[in-house]
């Protein structure tokens, strides 16, 4: 890398409409991104158009897109591109990122890929002891703790059936992993809740922010929302609306990450 090199790490995400958790989950991610890398200008890209499209609606907020905040660093010079993505899997959204990316790529000296979350089986080990140390109440083995993931039609979907499989490998016989839009869905959640023998159930998002799935689909008032469907069947149901984001420890595997790309 010359002297004149100018560096810039860009945090993709899927983005969120919701200003309460995206302050405390991706503004979170990215600080300390920047703090970590003060050599660095840090750059931010969302991928999910319909997001992107009502913030820009409803708050007259522009954020851009992959290509736009490629396009961005062009124009200011940057020669040194880190791309760190703030995805749980290497699934549609990464896929399709990297395509946007890498149509920019001849426009830099060199572009480095950061890993998503759960890339190696380092971090698999690594996430199943931080959602533990967020969750201090599965020590009671009256209680279990129930991960809503989001789930994808994408072939990385089979990383939500290893972590669940992780967490009892590790001794979290009573820490459950599903999904609302893929494999294990509430039904397998509802069967393993069947074996599990216990009286309570903590239920958080396994996402990076607890947006409308959180705040709809898990904790929601309707009749069809995992928290309705788990008090029907007898338990005492507690919800956690916190996203992944908000784990200290879940950002810091974020840095190491854009380090490793390094």
């Amino acid at each position: 890398m010359s002297d004149t090199a100018k560096k810039g790490i860009l945090v993709v995400s899927f983005g969120t409409s919701h200003e309460d958790t995206r302050a405390v989950t991706i503004d979170a991610i990215e600080k300390e991104i920047g703090a970590a890398f003060t050599d660095c200008k840090i750059y931010r890209a969302w991928t999910s158009k319909m997001i992107l499209a009502r913030i820009e609606k409803r708050d007259h907020i522009h954020y851009d897109n992959v290509a736009e905040a490629m396009e961005r660093m062009k124009k200011d010079g940057i020669t040194d591109v880190i791309i760190q993505p703030t995805h749980v899997m290497n699934g549609v959204e990464n896929d399709l990122m990297k395509k946007d990316v890498l149509a920019y790529a001849d426009h830099f000296q060199s572009v480095k890929f950061g890993a998503p979350l759960l890339t190696t089986e380092k971090d698999n080990e690594y996430v199943v002891k931080a959602v533990a140390d967020e969750f201090p109440v599965i020590k009671d083995k009256e209680t279990a703790l129930v991960l809503m993931g989001h789930g994808t039609e994408h072939y990385a979907n089979a990383v939500y059936a290893a972590l669940d499989y992780r967490f009892k490998d590790m001794g979290y016989e009573n820490v459950i992993v599903g999904t609302v839009e893929g494999y294990p869905e509430i039904d397998q959640v509802m069967k393993q809740l069947g074996k599990c023998g216990v009286k309570k159930v903590v239920i958080a998002p396994f996402m990076i922010v607890a947006g409308d799935h959180a705040k709809n689909d898990m904790a929601g008032e309707e009749e069809d929302s995992w928290k309705n469907i788990i008090s029907k069947a007898g338990y005492e149901v507690q919800t956690v609306l916190k996203g992944l984001g908000e784990y200290e420890s879940i950002r810091k595997l974020f840095v190491e990450h854009a380090r490793e790309a390094v």
